[in-house]
């Protein structure tokens, strides 16, 4: 009976020190003061681990009790939450009858601790029966629960500090490795001990009612995050809150200046906070392509400087939407989930972000140490995404890259959801996948449509997956110039093209001498009105008699 056995060992001790206390103060012949207690004294010289053990009781036997009490608890309760090793056998016991579907009560538990040998060791018969007199009843099970694993959690933050503490004196401790499990072991004891409640259905009906009457009654604007590109947005409504979404291509298609245009069009036209973190270029290399896209001045020329007077003044001026746009890029190289946990938690708190955009995902590390292959590592940092994407509450678009698959695939190469790199996770983890598809990178000529349009400055966002809603093909234009998507619209200004006329322009045009020249009432010796039409001499159909 380990309660017994504790209590006698801390009376004696507390006994023995109040005695040594009081005899020496006696023989100083000074008046005895109030003894210390042993608690007094721990505290002075040590400190006691967090720990809950009345209400550790109490919840034990309230299990004891009822017999439907482990269902409030048992899918944030572990055993290990419990801080004496008897409590953790007694529930331990409770989870392997709950297991076998048997019942729970004082005699099953007993029974099943005597039939694992661990009987002794969690008290024996007469200490579990105490337990069932710990509490009346189940009512507030929950609620004690919760207090006893926020005490783990106190107690392992312990622990966790304690062991990098004492690795960070060694000198031979590699300082980044000890960051690795520095990290898992935190990020180990969110994800098993944080979890989010459920909700009843009427809240849900509510809270999606409330969204179907908000898009019913929009003026034009989409409920998620609207992307800028007009086809896109029809077909996925914006952005989702908590989607993951995947958008893949092999190399050279243009993923990051896809992204990139998108991430300018939400933070510069919808003033609606971005965070981008770039794992493969720098954050003024992306601010130089923005810049080259805002302006229309070939990133080439801005690389080099060679710009004109007029092209400098048309910098200025168009910059300074740039300056004031809503977003926040990070190039911090070889990202692992954790960091990016960490910072997106940041900026969702200060500035209160409503998309995350990775580039790319393959380049991204996985938290601690990591005893499987790549596959196993880029499935757990896409179920960590996931993740992070419902517990932010926002859309996050993650970039991949494409196996080599595609390249040796005959006909027009267009991609499969089979081809994604390195992990089938990705494609599972996914709210949707799109891959971005131009035919001039392989040297077609023609569109894959009817009117066989030409290749030239085209692209097409193919949606290969789409767990709420509608798969499509939607066609956009690329301006390698400036690395630029935007939406494809065939009336407008191609600058590959250059200025032209229109057709039949030479042959339609007139000139017209100006009736400010002439008197009123006489018409010039020069002026043949034969020689023009009606419509150009009289387009408001008036007659003589109208006053001019």
């Amino acid at each position: 009976m380990p309660s017994l056995v504790n209590y006698y060992f801390w009376h004696m001790a507390e006994n023995e020190f109040t005695n040594t206390d009081q005899d020496k103060r006696t023989q100083a012949g000074s008046r005895p003061k109030p003894a210390r207690t042993l608690t007094q004294s721990l505290f002075e010289y040590g400190k006691i681990p967090p720990q809950a053990l009345d209400l550790e009781e109490a919840v034990l036997g309230a299990l004891l009790l009822e017999q439907n009490a482990l269902n409030a608890v048992i899918d944030f309760l572990k055993p290990d939450v419990f801080y004496t090793e008897a409590h953790k056998r007694i529930y331990t016991a409770i989870q392997d009858l709950f297991t076998k579907q048997q019942p729970i009560d004082l005699l099953t538990v007993t029974h099943e601790l005597k039939s694992k040998g661990d009987l002794e060791l969690a008290g024996g018969p007469f200490y579990i029966a105490q337990l069932t007199r710990r509490v009346a009843s189940a009512a507030n099970i929950e609620f004690h629960a919760r207090i006893i694993t926020q005490k783990y959690i106190q107690r392992r933050l312990i622990e966790i500090s304690s062991e990098i503490s004492k690795e960070a004196f060694e000198d031979t401790a590699d300082v980044f490795d000890l960051l690795d499990r520095a990290e898992q072991k935190l990020f180990s004891v969110s994800e098993n001990n944080l979890r989010r409640d459920h909700s009843n259905m009427s809240t849900l009906v509510a809270e999606a009612i409330k969204n179907i009457e908000a898009a019913k009654n929009h003026d034009g604007t989409y409920r998620g995050v609207p992307s800028g590109f007009s086809q896109l947005d029809r077909v996925t409504g914006g952005w989702q809150k908590s989607d993951l979404v995947v958008i893949a291509a092999r190399p050279g298609m243009g993923k990051t200046a896809f992204v990139l245009s998108m991430a300018r069009n939400i933070s510069v036209d919808f003033k609606r906070p971005v965070a981008i973190f770039s794992l493969e270029m720098a954050a003024v290399q992306l601010v130089t392509r923005l810049i080259a896209s805002e302006t229309h001045l070939a990133a080439d020329k801005l690389k080099k400087g060679e710009l004109q007077d007029y092209e400098w003044q048309q910098l200025n001026t168009k910059i300074g939407r740039l300056v004031d746009a809503p977003l926040y890029i990070d190039d911090t190289p070889a990202l692992s989930i954790f960091e990016l946990r960490a910072k997106a938690r940041r900026m969702k708190q200060q500035y209160n972000i409503e998309m995350v955009i990775i580039d790319y995902i393959q380049l991204m590390q996985s938290s601690g140490d990591s005893k499987g292959n790549r596959e196993q590592e880029i499935s757990s940092i896409s179920r960590s995404l996931k993740s992070l994407a419902k517990e932010l509450d926002i859309p996050i678009i993650a970039l991949s890259q494409l196996n080599r698959s595609v390249e040796t695939r005959g006909g027009l190469k267009k991609p499969m959801l089979s081809d994604l790199r390195e992990s089938g996770a990705i494609e599972q983890d996914s709210d949707m996948v799109l891959f971005i598809y131009r035919p001039e990178y392989y040297k077609f000529d023609t569109m894959d449509d009817q009117n066989q349009t030409p290749s030239k400055g085209k692209a097409e966002l193919i949606i290969a997956k789409h767990r709420n809603g509608a798969l499509e093909d939607i066609r956009l234009r690329f301006i390698a110039e400036f690395a630029q998507f935007a939406d494809d619209d065939d009336g407008s200004y191609n600058p590959d093209e250059g200025m032209r006329p229109n057709d039949g322009f030479e042959n339609n045009s007139y000139t017209v001498p100006s009736k400010m020249n002439l008197d009123m009432g006489d018409e010039s010796e020069d002026f043949d009105k034969d020689s023009y039409p009606d419509s150009y001499l009289n387009p408001n159909g008036l007659t003589d008699k109208t006053p001019f």
